[in-house]
């Protein structure tokens, strides 16, 4: 069923149950995806208000904006939120790679059977 927040123009994010929304970022030039992560309310409000990308870490429980130890920020050109506005798409132009391993992106690997190759 289609309500007002699948195809209105007010801003109202739909958190999950750990109030967190699916956060794609891809290279706002290239489209390459370079990572996937997630966002809580305080996190897409300084993502908004600063145009750095921050995140809500599942592991470390806490907010953390890319880039915060590494240098590798990721300046948002545009944030888009998906038609049942449960996951925003951040456009961004990376400082550096976007991968924790050095990577440019995290998915630099190709499942192959049960194997994973370098993505070519």
């Amino acid at each position: 069923m289609i309500d007002d927040r699948d195809t209105g123009l007010s801003l109202r994010p739909r958190f999950d149950a750990a109030g967190l929304l699916t956060a794609v970022v891809q290279d706002a030039a290239t489209r390459e995806v370079l990572m996937v992560a997630h966002m809580d309310a305080e996190a897409l409000r300084l993502t908004r208000e600063t145009g750095a990308a921050h995140f809500w870490s599942r592991s470390r429980q806490r907010i953390w904006k890319k880039g915060e130890s590494s240098g590798n920020v990721l300046h948002v050109e545009e944030l888009r939120i998906d038609c049942d506005q449960d996951a925003v798409l951040v456009l961004a132009r990376p400082a550096g790679p976007a991968c924790h391993t050095g990577a440019r992106s995290c998915f630099y690997r190709v499942i192959a059977d049960d194997v994973l190759v370098p993505a070519g």
